[in-house]
Formats: structure tokens, sequence, C-alpha cells
């Protein structure tokens, strides 16, 4: 090192390597890596005091603001009082994102965690998804201009990815989920779908462009009212529109539950909830009389 830098010249290398801490305050439970330069490894090391129990998962999003789980698992050791976590990956490509988060079951204070104490939808409220008494969920979400606003629509999907990996982790979805950005407090035209095959759907200023005129009806539920489920009619196909990070206009064709899964998170960046598509008469049923759960929608 020469006054404080490092020079390099052609067919030399070498190594740098810091440590640094950031308080809760700035970031939270996340800690993030972005590929800038071409990078040969990417190495993440997390630990944790084992006697808060931490669960830590991983995000990586690209270019094309495609969000998903890391590709392999996170390895979790004991080692004294502390749970350590690491992961790595050969050759990551420039510009992919590579986001940890964690949470804890047991707190800092000690004390036994309740969440198993809360109803559904407080499970919800607790893990942050805005819950129908907020009045967002009732307001249209605004459309991204792009590729102008590319770095905006990334970090609203990786937050939408995040939060759907929270959520995955208190509750077993046979059928699928999905969530809109409305749905954590952000007013964007943005949805992710996790379809019942595992396929992740990101889907940026979508519309439903045309619907088959088949439907059926199925029970829905909602992580913003999760305590009830609600017979609702859907097209069993629909032709989504919807744009790239780039600005492309694409359309993408749904059907059967993954088209049920679409056209739920599109009406939430329409400011419609599901109740408003019952058929008259119709009311929801309390989770406790619902019969599906851990099961996959049927059709015939």
């Amino acid at each position: 090192m020469v006054d404080g830098r490092f020079p390099l010249y052609p067919g030399e290398s070498t190594w740098i390597s810091y440590v640094y801490t950031v308080g809760a305050g700035k970031w939270g439970p996340w800690w993030q890596r972005a590929i800038r330069v071409p990078t040969r490894k990417l190495s993440l090391t997390l630990a944790f005091p084992a006697r808060l129990q931490p669960v830590v998962w991983g995000i990586t999003t690209s270019m094309t603001a495609d969000a998903s789980p890391f590709p392999t698992a996170i390895a979790r050791q004991v080692q004294g009082d502390q749970a350590v976590f690491s992961w790595s990956i050969d050759e990551p490509p420039l510009h992919a994102r590579y986001r940890l988060e964690w949470k804890f079951r047991v707190p800092d204070d000690g004390e036994t965690n309740s969440m198993e104490a809360l109803s559904p939808a407080e499970r919800m409220r607790a893990l942050d998804i805005v819950q129908d008494d907020d009045a967002i969920l009732l307001e249209v979400a605004r459309p991204f201009v792009l590729p102008a606003e590319a770095e905006d629509a990334r970090r609203v999907v990786a937050r939408l990815v995040s939060a759907l990996e929270r959520v995955a982790l208190v509750h077993n979805f046979v059928k699928g989920i999905g969530l809109a950005a409305p749905q954590i407090g952000i007013g964007r035209a943005a949805a992710v779908v996790r379809t019942p095959g595992g396929e992740t759907v990101t889907l940026l200023n979508p519309r439903i462009s045309d619907q088959s005129a088949e439907t059926d009806d199925q029970y829905e539920g909602c992580l913003s009212f999760f305590d009830v489920r609600g017979m609702v009619p859907r097209p069993l196909g629909v032709e989504v529109e919807h744009q790239d990070i780039d600005g492309t206009v694409r359309i993408t064709a749904f059907g059967r539950g993954a088209a049920r899964l679409v056209c739920h998170e599109v009406d939430h960046l329409h400011a419609m909830l599901y109740q408003s598509r019952m058929r008259a008469g119709v009311e929801p049923i309390p989770v406790a009389q619902y019969r599906g759960t851990g099961q996959q929608w049927t059709y015939l």
C-alpha cells in the first residue's frame, strides 16, 4: 500500500480484505453486496449468538429485476456460542445483487417468541404485511417509468421477494403465493408470484389484456386479511401485458392456478380486493372452517 492506495499494474494482482460494522438503524436485518467489477469468487459469512436461534435466507436479483432465492443452500455451523452462516459463488455475473436477510426466533431480551400465539392475520402484520385497515390497499399503484426507474423497480422487487421468504417461514403455501407492492406499503405497480410449480414470476406495470370465457370458483386467501378465505370466480386462462426492466412490453399467458394467483395480485395493483370479486350473497369464511389448507386447487 502506497499513500493509502493500492497501485496495480498489468500482470499484478492483490487481495483486499476489510471489515466494517453498520448499525441496525441504517440497514436493519439484512446485508447486500452488488457485483460492480468482474469478480472470481464472492463469499459471505454472518455470525449471530446461537441463543437467538437465527434463521438466514438469501435473495439474488439481476439487471432484469428478476429475483429468486440463492441457487445453493446457505451453510450453517454452530461454533461455540455462535451460529455461523456462510455462502459463496464462483464467477458471479456482473451487476448481480446478493442479499442476505435474517430473523431471530427468540428475541434478544430472552423472552419466548409468541408468533405461534398470534392469529394468521396478526402473524402477517408481525411480518410487515400491510393489513386491510390500511388505505394504501385502496389506492391504485403508480406505474414505473421504464427504463428510467429501473433501479427503483429492482429495489421494490427485492423487497417483495424478501417479504415472500419471511412469510414462507411461517406458512406452507402449496397453492403458490403472491405479493403486490402495496401489501408491503409501497404504492408502485410491481408484484411477484410464486406458482404452484415453484416458478417465480416478476410483474412490472401488469394489466390483464385478455382472458378466457371459462371460469371456475375456488377459495382464495390474502396475506392482507389472512384470517378468512373467500370463494372467488376467476378465468381459467389470462394474458397479461407487462414490462421488462428495460421497458420492453411483453404478453405472458397463465392458466389455472397460476392465472388465479396473477389475477389476485394484478387486482391489488388496481386497488381491488378479492371480496369485490365474490358473487352476490357469498361471504368469506373463517380460516378455521376452511378445509383446503395444504392442498392444491383442483380442476376437472
